[in-house]
């Protein structure tokens, strides 16, 4: 083999090394400090343009609908941002790992501003992730509160993470994880019975967007959440 052809793939080799490297070998994430940045997501306020709207095929064939206040699709929730205006909220992704800088870098640049959830793009996984859009999906916004070099999704995240006994074990930073659909990140109780519980999302459940919501423990538990808690975080 070639002299350049063995550093390359010595080059892959590495490169694939390290995306696969442990997560929790990458430093300790306090509580504060990912509830922190969940309502920098959720408060985040940006101006798009026209251009950051798009419904179609994007450059690699990919579906791609921004949840625009233009967007409306049955049995899918509307869109809610409006081109030329403030809006609150970085929008949700499909696949979606922006940070905040490049979120609001690739707004300027024109890129599209989020892309909705179907049951095709779930079938579909990694292949369904346009390259043309920002913004942020569930287990995208876990994977940056925790402070993980990728995301890691709702399938992988269980894997990081110590199983919780009970609901009532959660502390701020820790998730409830329903496998391969969706992912809270839990911030306190509600009330004093703890009927309901503040967690904080990115997806449809009222709008395409990260948000702080209050949410029934009786519903999640019927669909089957699950407590975890980060191996790496600490008080």
């Amino acid at each position: 083999m070639p002299t350049c052809c063995r550093f390359f793939l010595h080059l892959l080799v590495w490169a694939r090394a390290l995306q696969a490297a442990p997560a929790q070998d990458r430093g300790p994430v306090r509580r504060k400090e990912a509830i922190a940045l969940a309502e920098e997501y959720a408060r985040f306020r940006w101006t798009p343009s026209a251009a950051n709207v798009f419904h179609g095929l994007d450059r690699d064939g990919i579906r791609v609908d921004t949840p625009d206040i233009g967007f409306v699709n049955p049995g899918s929730h509307p869109g809610w941002w409006v081109p030329g205006r403030s809006n609150v909220g970085v929008p949700y992704m499909w696949g979606g790992f922006s940070s905040l800088s490049e979120f609001r870098e690739g707004i300027a640049n024109g890129r599209y501003a989020g892309d909705v959830y179907t049951r095709e793009k779930r079938r579909l996984l990694e292949r369904a992730v346009s390259r043309q859009a920002v913004g942020i999906d569930c287990s995208g916004l876990i994977s940056r509160c925790w402070g993980l070099e990728r995301s890691y999704s709702t399938r992988e995240l269980p894997g990081l993470c110590l199983s919780l006994a009970s609901y009532e074990e959660l502390k701020p930073g820790d998730i409830l994880n329903s496998d391969n659909n969706h992912v809270l990140l839990f911030e306190g109780w509600a009330d004093k019975a703890h009927k309901r519980l503040l967690a904080y999302e990115a997806g449809s459940p009222p709008t395409w967007k990260v948000l702080r919501d209050s949410i029934s423990v009786p519903m999640l538990k019927s669909f089957g959440y699950k407590a975890w808690r980060y191996k790496n975080i600490v008080d």
